[in-house]
């Protein structure tokens, strides 16, 4: 990581002190001009391609990630390293603006919402579909937009965003409730089972009444341990008992995701619910996450979901898998047991569930 630059004194100057953290990605990509790919490039690259951030009149300074990653190789280290950086800032910034490539960003901006606990200040993600210094762009306005959204105030002075949300073409949309789903739109990312945190048209209009604030006594912690011992189980017509088994079965892994058909659903072949019991049974954790973007799990609706549920897999309710392996991250890597993180699993930690 490189040290910040042009660091304010404090946090308490009119003009807002705002901490720009690239880690990669496209919006900061440049064409190498031997072999025509894309490489990532120091951020005085964005600082020279985008002068209307002068304009805005914040106190900016930056920290970069060196050297700056392919969101696709972002792992818990990074997350770690991520919350650390703000963490350690927390006390000279106002607001956090994380550069990061879209492929992973709902990834880290889940891992950053239940590593940042307590969370008082906003902590805007974005990135771009293309490179700011191409001609036809969108990165220039999506970092714009998110410094602005980083740098609002409420009536009282207040941060307008006290959460860790992605700013991405016309909505900014909570962290922990988002999914990319376009490799090639402008608008790449939805949530949807939560409505949009603010929509940028003409005017950034926020709707402050699904906004998340902390409570006033709670102090800002950042617990950054993740446990990487878990993964995802994806369902499919045709799965069998040995493909199954070689998963629940791994001896390192402590839970999973289960990613079932539509409200929960699964085989009811014997077979399956059995292979499910004898895991949890031996002390795995077993999340139901639906493979349906909208909607949620009800265990209840139907049979198969209710078999899945009394083999002793817990609802995952409308997270999305995202949030749900990030989160189930987390809480081992506090060190809970099995069962507490069950129970925790399905409790709104950082606004990232709904229970019906």
């Amino acid at each position: 990581m490189t040290a910040p630059t042009s660091a304010p004194d404090s946090a308490s100057s009119a003009a807002p002190n705002i901490l720009l953290i690239y880690t990669g990605g496209t919006i900061g990509m440049i064409e190498d001009a031997h072999t025509g790919a894309l490489v990532p490039f120091d951020l005085s690259h964005l600082m020279e391609n985008v002068p209307k951030i002068g304009r805005l009149g914040y106190h900016i300074s930056h920290e970069q990630f060196n050297p700056p990653i392919d969101s696709s190789n972002m792992n818990p280290a990074h997350w770690k390293a991520l919350a650390t950086m703000i963490a350690d800032a927390y006390d000279t910034y106002d607001a956090f603006v994380v550069l990061h490539g879209t492929d992973t960003m709902a990834y880290t901006a889940s891992a950053l919402s239940f590593m940042l606990k307590n969370l008082a200040k906003p902590v805007i993600i974005t990135g771009s579909q293309l490179p700011i210094g191409e001609i036809r762009e969108d990165g220039t306005e999506n970092l714009i937009t998110a410094l602005q959204i980083a740098a609002a105030r409420d009536a009282s002075g207040a941060p307008r965003v006290q959460e860790v949300a992605i700013s991405f073409g016309r909505h900014l949309w909570r962290g922990n409730r988002s999914t990319k789903v376009s490799s090639t739109n402008f608008g790449a990312f939805r949530s949807f089972n939560f409505p949009s945190l603010a929509d940028m048209d003409l005017h950034i209009t926020y709707h402050d009444k699904f906004l998340l604030h902390p409570e006033p006594s709670a102090a800002f912690k950042l617990e950054a341990a993740m446990d990487d011992a878990v993964g995802v189980i994806w369902l499919y017509p045709g799965i069998t008992e040995n493909v199954l088994r070689a998963q629940l079965e791994n001896e390192q892994a402590k839970g999973f995701v289960l990613r079932t058909f539509g409200a929960g659903n699964a085989p009811t072949e014997s077979w399956f619910t059995r292979a499910l019991a004898d895991a949890v049974k031996a002390g795995k954790l077993i999340v139901n996450v639906t493979q349906c973007p909208a909607g949620g799990v009800e265990e209840k609706r139907y049979a198969t979901g209710d078999a899945l549920a009394q083999a002793g897999v817990v609802s995952g309710y409308d997270m999305t898998c995202e949030a749900a392996l990030t989160k189930m991250m987390h809480l081992f890597g506090q060190g809970l047991a099995a069962a507490d993180v069950a129970q925790q699993m399905q409790v709104a930690l950082a606004g990232e569930l709904t229970r019906p």
